[in-house]
């Protein structure tokens, strides 16, 4: 049997090796055999995973991220220059949601029955949090991770010229559950 391929990290150059090893270059990217992972093939080409004969199932997933900055930086994101960082991340979440299968190439475009992105201040730091729901034949985290992701980079972006210490942190996939239809 041959072993699955996987992207696992990424280093700058072109480089082959053809001896066989586990370790090849190609274009930038290190391959490295892995066990099982959907979406490579035997010859370790990438692929969109056929999901047309999984059911339906109601999916939800939550996500969550955190922006640090200085105190005085959050309790000015409703009037910063660029206008209120908090509402606008809050739609730029939404939004970026429902673009994911354009973001990410091997996403499954979803129907997106809800998408709640909230935006926590608390002292220092911009708590964030996304859920996504769909009825579908796969998960819909990846949605909700890119909400949340999106969502604290539009924070960032838009308080960066009040403070230049700021950092997106602790991007994690929360919850996700899957009901039968």
């Amino acid at each position: 049997m041959t072993p699955s391929i996987a992207c696992s990290s990424f280093r700058q150059g072109i480089r082959t090796e053809t001896s066989g090893s586990a370790t090849e270059w190609r274009i930038g990217v290190r391959f490295e055999p892995v066990s099982e992972l959907s979406h490579v093939d035997e010859s370790g080409a990438v692929r969109m995973v056929d999901v047309g004969s999984k059911p339906m199932s109601r999916r939800r997933a939550t996500a969550a991220a955190t922006v640090t900055m200085a105190e005085a930086t959050a309790g000015r994101l409703r009037d910063l220059p660029k206008g209120d960082a908090l509402a606008t991340a809050q739609l730029a979440g939404i939004m970026a949601a429902k673009r994911t299968a354009d973001l990410i190439p091997l996403c499954h475009p979803l129907p997106l029955s809800v998408v709640d992105v909230q935006l926590d201040v608390l002292g220092d730091r911009v708590e964030i949090t996304a859920t996504a729901e769909t009825t579908a034949q796969t998960g819909v985290e990846m949605e909700a991770l890119v909400a949340a992701s999106v969502a604290a980079l539009t924070v960032y972006d838009m308080a960066k010229a009040i403070d230049k210490e700021m950092a997106v942190t602790d991007v994690r996939l929360v919850e996700k559950t899957k009901e039968p239809t």
